[in-house]
């Protein structure tokens, strides 16, 4: 179980994250993570601004209640082993795709794995070049 400080309730918080987040979908998970710019080094920390807040979206194109409150404790569950290696200040949204609901748990874990770290990766445009458009130049 979360912690209620790590938990988004209102839709308002979900809306954000998901706009301003970075989205990355891997298997049965998507995820939308947002993370707050680095603060100077003079600046204190502040306990209710810094910890790491999650939450989950599993509508019923995953299935019926139960399979639904499923889905969602096994990634609740999943996900608060892997709160820690956020930044302070992270918001994260996990949206469950129809395939969570018959994926083992393993599956799971690697699929959230994967969608994190690519969330988390830094920004590379299509193209995969020098930042320049057109052919190189020599």
């Amino acid at each position: 179980m979360l912690a209620a400080a790590q938990r988004l309730r209102r839709s308002s918080d979900f809306a954000a994250a998901v706009r301003g987040g970075r989205r990355a979908g891997r298997g049965s998970v998507v995820v939308h993570l947002t993370v707050p710019p680095q603060p100077e080094l003079s600046e204190p920390a502040r306990s209710e601004e810094s910890s790491v807040r999650a939450g989950f979206v599993v509508s019923k194109a995953v299935g019926g209640a139960v399979t639904r409150n499923t889905v969602r404790r096994r990634l609740r569950h999943l996900v608060r082993d892997r709160l820690a290696g956020l930044p302070a200040g992270s918001v994260l949204v996990v949206r469950a795709q129809p395939g969570a609901a018959t994926a083992p748990y393993e599956r799971l874990g690697a699929d959230l794995d994967a969608a994190l770290a690519a969330a988390r990766s830094p920004f590379r445009g299509r193209g995969g070049g020098n930042g320049q458009k057109g052919r190189a130049r020599g």
